[in-house]
């Protein structure tokens, strides 16, 4: 359920609603006793990265990744050839 705070209450406290938002609660603002706002987390946008969404497949990378590239390639990457 959503916390109801008034206007006033929530001027004084804003950073602490807004991280309350930001960590997906839904809070209320009323005026005057009734609901006036809502402050709630953004969406994410479509297409937007979101970093660490997809779990680790447990893959790991082979000590070969780490080894120096032969000197043809590293030629054929300053393009030497």
């Amino acid at each position: 359920m959503a916390e109801t705070v008034n206007v006033h209450d929530a001027k004084t406290h804003f950073s602490r609603l807004l991280d309350k938002a930001h960590a997906g609660e839904e809070i209320i603002l009323c005026k005057a006793g009734k609901p006036y706002a809502r402050l709630m987390p953004l969406a994410a946008a479509p297409g937007q990265r979101q970093p660490g969404r997809l779990k680790q497949s447990g893959a790991q990378l082979d000590e070969v990744f780490f080894e120096p590239l032969p000197v043809e390639e590293l030629e054929a990457w300053d393009g030497h050839r």
